[in-house]
């Protein structure tokens, strides 16, 4: 795997080839209750890119990981400080640019490692990777593991397959295990458990955090969540970005 963030354009030019891999993590800047960072959703995109190029170069794949973007479609916490957003043409032109710039480069494969759950932010992956998918064969491909998949849903757990993981214990224990430091265990262990039905309150009209009854803006179980948890977690989401790539580009395997 080679770090973009962290190589000179020489490394870079000689590391691409058509085959290379390049993963991009998205993740947001938002609050995440009393006890998470605003960058939660970045730190989880970037445990599953980091873990599962691991994965990737082990079953053969060359693999490249581009810097996290920080931002994303971010309405569900507006009324919290910190809380930065991008609208969706912004975000669907931001990723649409990354996508044709590695194309000019001979990048072919292009994966986002997504952390981010608002709907309409997954709304603007999902376009973008129909979008490339229908300009053909020539141009640069870009897949997106989407956990909220019914088929990747269920492997999560089940307060990710219930909706109610926004800072919960889903969350929580990610980054227990990957940017323990930055957590407020403190803040955590005090959080009460919160059920928001954030399914069904989606479904009657509601647009953001507030209008769900979560004002400290968390959901579910924080004071569970554990980093061995977070550990397995990551595996999984790993496992996912890895299978889908195996299934999309077969043929790369050197």
């Amino acid at each position: 795997m080679l770090e973009v963030a962290k190589s000179t354009w020489i490394e870079v030019r000689d590391y691409l080839t058509e085959k290379t891999v390049v993963i991009l993590p998205l993740g947001s800047t938002e609050p995440h209750g009393p006890h998470l960072p605003l960058d939660t959703d970045v730190t989880i995109a970037e445990a599953q890119a980091r873990r599962g190029a691991e994965l990737l170069e082990g079953r053969g794949y060359k693999t490249m990981l581009l810097p996290a973007m920080s931002y994303g479609v971010t309405q569900w916490t507006d009324g919290f400080a910190g809380t930065v957003s991008l609208q969706p043409g912004t975000l669907w032109a931001i990723l649409d640019d990354v996508i044709n710039s590695l194309a000019e480069q001979g990048v072919r494969q292009v994966v986002f490692s997504n952390g981010h759950l608002e709907p309409d932010h997954i709304g603007v992956l999902r376009g973008v990777i129909l979008d490339h998918t229908e300009r053909g064969h020539d141009k640069a491909h870009a897949i997106f593991p989407d956990n909220t998949r019914r088929r990747w849903a269920g492997t999560l757990g089940d307060e990710f397959a219930s909706g109610d993981c926004h800072a919960g214990r889903y969350e929580t224990s990610i980054v227990l295990n990957a940017d323990p430091d930055n957590v407020r265990a403190d803040e955590q262990k005090a959080l009460d458990p919160i059920k928001i039905d954030l399914v069904k309150k989606i479904q009657g009209g509601a647009r953001n955090f507030v209008q769900c009854g979560a004002m400290d803006a968390y959901c579910g179980d924080p004071a569970s969540g554990t980093a061995e948890e977070g550990s397995g977690l990551v595996d999984r989401l790993a496992e996912m970005l890895a299978t889908s790539v195996q299934e999309a580009w077969p043929e790369l395997v050197e």
